[in-house]
């Protein structure tokens, strides 16, 4: 399996794909001519969504020389076994980006961790894709209300092809505020008390092949309550 997890693999969010870093020609060399693509959604039971955001992407990964044979939709209607027979037909696996707890109970709503298991082709992550592609997922709170909620969970089981916890957006995040408090210092920052996370902004990500794996652009990582930037 060839993985690439992104924060955004587009230069805006549904525009031209992004050349930076090198990624855009890492890709095309991974996935094969003609490749059955598969997009798996975000928002299950939500079909306008699913249809807008996969073709915006197949337009963006085709107008970069992409070609596939077919491009289905995972988009929430379908049953683990469906699912698993969708995964069995596709060379590249494409995760959108969305609401990551909403994403990871669809995941393992349709069982997509075993579907997956000895997956060969490549996988593509996108911001909330590349979070639940995690072993341990961070889920880092996002929409109001969330870090104060007693009940919500911030670290979630998820796909298991990588062991990093990513963070993606960080040059939009990591200036905000959550309920009254900065995201990062108040918030993520005490999350990462014997852990840690890694941070990257638009244009960088995280490739692993052979087992090897390297992030490409600036990377932060965040650890034991501090941040520091690794490349």
């Amino acid at each position: 399996m060839t993985l690439f997890l992104t924060s955004s693999p587009t230069l805006v969010r549904g525009g031209a794909l992004n050349p930076a870093n090198g990624f855009a020609d890492a890709l095309r060399a991974a996935v094969r001519p003609d490749a059955s693509a598969l997009f798996v959604t975000s928002e299950p039971g939500d079909p306008a969504f699913t249809a807008a955001v996969s073709t915006a992407l197949r337009t963006a990964l085709e107008g970069a020389g992409l070609r596939f044979s077919t491009f289905a939709a995972l988009g929430g209607g379908e049953g683990a076994e469906q699912a698993a027979k969708l995964v069995s037909a596709a060379d590249f696996i494409i995760l959108s980006g969305g609401h990551v707890p909403t994403e990871n109970r669809f995941f393992h709503a349709v069982q997509l961790r075993a579907a997956m298991q000895g997956f060969a082709g490549t996988v593509l992550g996108i911001s909330a894709g590349s979070m639940n592609s995690a072993e341990t997922v961070y889920a880092q709170p996002e929409l109001p209300g969330e870090s104060i909620d007693p009940d919500y969970r911030r670290f979630l089981p998820g796909l298991g092809l990588t062991r990093k916890m990513l963070l993606p957006h960080y040059q939009e995040t990591r200036g905000l505020t959550l309920d009254g408090r900065r995201l990062f210092e108040d918030i993520t920052y005490p999350d990462s008390m014997g852990r840690e996370f890694f941070a990257i902004p638009d244009g960088s990500y995280l490739f692993s092949a052979d087992g090897e794996e390297r992030f490409f652009g600036t990377t932060y990582r965040i650890a034991d309550g501090k941040a520091e930037q690794i490349q």
